[in-house]
């Protein structure tokens, strides 16, 4: 399945300060939370989104987003709503998490000295679902026909279980004795969910994993080989989960993977380093229609590991910064997407690398609201110049 437009954005936005302050007056900053938001808290997002959706329309910038104005952090909202995971609000770090973790680093240059995760303590079954009645008030924003134009995002099956130390995803109040038995019920619930999203609408979702490409650098590497673990059989298990959550998903709901190398506050990366080491596998191996991959800076390498892209599969560049306010030059911009022609032969589309804020309180040094909308039509032009207005930009 083709990308729905060949000029895409990646999820987030920047939060209004009034969100921003009204979350942090009403203590909702963590990232897993089963209590109800507050109505005034409640009223405020949806005047944010419903203020971003109107930009968007305006602006025409595709597709339309929430800007995840209602989550804290990308991957909130998700797994704390099934059945069978118990909130643990202080994971040690670094003792909590996987030898060889990247961003245990920043998070301990940053002071952390705990943090939040979800576990599970029981089977772990859908009963309702995570993200329906935020995609119900997107869809409310806009006429039924433009539904199709829209997209959610969410969090990537693989997300506790690659964060925290090794066996410890899940305890022995579980039924689960095995990776694999974990992964199966978890990605029964993300087959349901995407049934679900379906059944009342939604036609394109991005998955966002950012982990994966940790498989790319040494440090992760050398730590699950000091836990006993083989890293290329952890990336094997990881593609698997991946492709049981597509199982039975409808023929016409696109869905692709966003893989990145960092998305934190102060325009911070966690890693660098080329897609190469795992592309093969990544490319021929997951069942996702298209890859959102990250190709602002000369940290993501050379555009060679797209060879191994499969005919029948999709990318989109992400050559515009979200971490930097610098305009890039449509010249430049152009030629890279030629460059990365050059290598494939697969439907291409442009974005930006990354989301503008993964996090509701963060931003990259020096980003303003006007530069993330100046950096949205800059990849509207750059679509517009190389596949021109009838190549799926409205």
């Amino acid at each position: 399945m083709a990308p729905p437009f060949r000029a895409e954005q990646i999820g987030s936005l920047l939060r209004p300060d009034e969100l921003v302050a009204a979350r942090a007056a009403a203590g909702h900053l963590v990232s897993y939370t089963t209590e109800p938001v507050p109505d005034a808290l409640r009223k405020i997002t949806e005047d944010a989104i419903a203020g971003a959706v109107e930009q968007q329309l305006q602006r025409k910038v595709r597709p339309i987003m929430s800007g995840e104005y209602e989550r804290t952090i990308y991957y909130s909202g998700f797994f704390e709503r099934l059945h069978g995971f118990e909130i643990v609000p202080d994971v040690p770090v670094p003792a909590g998490l996987r030898n060889g973790l990247p961003v245990v680093n920043v998070m301990i240059r940053n002071g952390m000295t705990a943090r939040e995760a979800v576990i599970a303590v029981d089977k772990i079954r859908y009963v309702e679902s995570p993200y329906l009645a935020d995609w119900e008030y997107l869809r409310s924003l806009v006429p039924p026909a433009e539904w199709k134009e829209c997209k959610i995002t969410i969090p990537p099956i693989t997300w506790q279980h690659l964060q925290l130390r090794a066996g410890t995803a899940f305890t022995d109040r579980s039924p689960y004795s095995t990776d694999k038995e974990y992964f199966a019920d978890l990605a029964q619930a993300y087959a349901q969910e995407l049934r679900t999203l379906y059944d009342a609408g939604l036609r394109s979702i991005q998955v966002d994993d950012p982990q994966l490409l940790y498989f790319v650098t040494d440090e992760f590497r050398l730590g699950c080989r000091a836990d006993g673990i083989d890293p290329d059989e952890l990336l094997e298990l990881y593609i698997w989960a991946h492709n049981q959550c597509l199982v039975g998903r409808p023929a016409d709901l696109h869905v692709g993977i966003h893989l990145c190398r960092g998305n934190m506050p102060g325009s911070t990366h966690i890693i660098s380093g080329s897609y190469e080491r795992i592309a093969r596998r990544l490319f021929t191996g997951l069942d996702f229609d298209t890859f959102y991959l990250e190709y602002d800076t000369e940290r993501a390498g050379d555009f060679q590991p797209l060879r191994y892209l499969p005919v029948g599969k999709n990318v989109v560049l992400g050559v515009v910064s979200t971490k930097s306010p610098e305009m890039e030059s449509l010249d430049e911009l152009e030629a890279r997407v030629y460059a990365a022609a050059d290598v494939l032969d697969t439907t291409l589309g442009v974005s930006p690398q990354c989301g503008f804020s993964s996090i509701s309180r963060g931003r990259g040094i020096g980003m303003t609201d006007g530069k993330m909308w100046e950096k949205l039509q800059l990849v509207q032009n750059l679509a517009e110049r190389i596949w021109g207005r009838t190549a799926g930009v409205p």
